[in-house]
């Protein structure tokens, strides 16, 4: 058992082995990996999460009710009123949505879960000895961060024609340049708008993936070198690597939601 179990949870040649998209399961030809079902199960925690803390009836917030309204203020006062001023109250809900979501899939990720269901079930489920994978960080995957930063692309895009229309988007989709220079200009802005999205998908991904590639590389020195004091300094580094980790969930959250309404401001208000 405790073989199976080093060999399960430790041993892996590639330390992107525990961070890259696994398929789980099978229905009828449609694969289902592993991020969708922490994509899935970070919507259900929102919901019902959000459900059941709302319903509370307090005078004062407290535990978890205070954490996450002193959150929802602090992004609705100090992230996005700023920005979008008279706007806020428009786009809060899609901005406070990205945010949670963003950081849920973070936090859900650093739960060994696959680990754990070896363990509860006596090493009976061995998810890893099938290539296959129940949990894992959404996050990481390009094609998740990707998809969020293509809805974020059409709310910055459809919002800038409707707050300014679109002959005058098209106009002050450049800075005012000399008319010769114009059509380059048009040229770079068209990429620019481009590059944005993929840039909130990049930083996103590159960041998440990093992290947890690290802890698997340090888990894996374990096995490698087959020393109590590798073994030993593994263990430390990954727990505090973990609390890194924490804060790194919660700041790729805030950056996300940042930049994109830095980017939907811009988009509705150029002369700024």
């Amino acid at each position: 058992m405790i073989q199976s179990l080093k060999i399960s949870i430790l041993a892996s040649n590639d330390p992107l082995t525990h961070v890259v998209q696994h398929d789980f399961i099978t229905i009828g030809g449609f694969v289902i990996t592993n991020h969708m079902i922490m994509m899935l199960l970070a919507a259900v925690i929102m919901i019902f999460g959000f459900i059941y803390i709302a319903r509370q009836k307090t005078m004062v917030p407290t535990g978890i009710k205070n954490f996450l309204e002193m959150l929802l203020v602090y992004i609705r006062t100090n992230v996005v009123r700023p920005v979008l001023g008279k706007d806020t109250d428009r786009f809060i809900k899609y901005l406070w949505t990205v945010f949670f979501f963003v950081l849920t899939l973070n936090l859900i990720g650093m739960v060994p879960m696959d680990g754990i269901l070896f363990l509860v079930t006596g090493g009976g489920i061995d998810l890893e000895s099938q290539h296959r994978a129940f949990g894992g960080t959404a996050t990481a995957n390009i094609w998740v961060t990707g998809t969020l930063a293509i809805i974020s692309f059409f709310m910055i895009q459809v919002n800038g024609i409707r707050e300014q229309g679109i002959g005058p988007y098209i106009k002050n989709f450049i800075p005012h340049v000399p008319w010769p220079l114009i059509p380059m200009m048009y040229v770079l802005e068209i990429v620019g708008a481009l590059v944005k999205p993929f840039a909130l998908a990049i930083r996103l991904f590159a960041n998440m993936m990093a992290g947890h590639a690290v802890m698997g590389a340090m888990i894996g020195l374990i096995m490698v070198n087959n020393s109590y004091s590798i073994a030993g300094l593994s263990v430390v580094g990954c727990a505090l690597f973990s609390v890194l980790e924490v804060f790194v969930a919660f700041l790729q959250a805030y950056i996300f939601t940042f930049l994109t309404t830095l980017f939907i401001g811009a988009a509705m208000h150029p002369e700024h």
